[in-house]
């Protein structure tokens, strides 16, 4: 990427990250020009074009990043979550409770990102397209794998995987809608229900 003498790159390179990710989730991506991003970040429309061939490779970077920041923390917190659990059905319900209770959490903090990451899959290039619902489905595969351990070790009755993980994510995704925080329920609680509908909604 090419960089000016003296532009700062380390810090205007996120910053315009950070507003079009805004104006995008504000907005839609069709609305929103490349002017309107420099009008946000302080600099002329031209110097974008030094972090960024154009607005599609933008919207792709911002797509493909919260993917693997949210593939390189569920593998972490699959990791710390199943540590000292050794007994391979314990396990496969501490790997499912984890998937939950991080799904919720990664998402409710990451707002504008995951609105960008379902609502603008219709804005990306084939290519682009393409490489992001690779990524997805790798996120997907994780769930779906947990649940198939599940039913090999008799622990969870699951008769179509496959389906179970859409409708497993489909759900959790539906927290987004109606949790604010400072309400009723506390994040953890709602995490906690969450779990217990899930498992009780699978467990043999």
């Amino acid at each position: 990427m090419a960089r000016t003498q003296g532009s700062h790159s380390d810090i205007t390179g996120p910053r315009i990250r950070t507003e079009a990710l805004r104006l995008f989730a504000q907005h839609g991506y069709a609305a929103v020009s490349m002017r309107q991003i420099a009008s946000a970040v302080g600099v002329q429309a031209g110097a974008l074009y030094n972090y960024t061939p154009d607005k599609q490779s933008l919207l792709f970077s911002l797509m493909e990043g919260h993917m693997t920041e949210l593939l390189a923390a569920w593998h972490e917190q699959e990791a710390a979550y199943t540590a000292e659990v050794s007994d391979p059905e314990a396990k496969v319900l501490a790997r499912l409770e984890a998937f939950t209770r991080f799904h919720i959490r990664f998402h409710l903090e990451r707002p504008d990102a995951v609105f960008i990451a379902y609502m603008e899959l219709r804005n990306l290039s084939e290519d682009n397209f393409t490489a992001i619902e690779s990524l997805r489905r790798e996120y997907e595969n994780a769930l779906q794998a947990i649940l198939k351990e599940g039913v090999r070790l008799g622990v969870l009755h699951v008769p179509d995987p496959k389906i179970a993980t859409l409708a497993v994510i489909a759900m959790l995704n539906g927290v987004m809608t109606w949790y604010r925080s400072g309400g009723r329920l506390s994040l953890e609680e709602v995490e906690g229900i969450y779990w217990d509908m899930v498992k009780k909604s699978m467990q043999v």
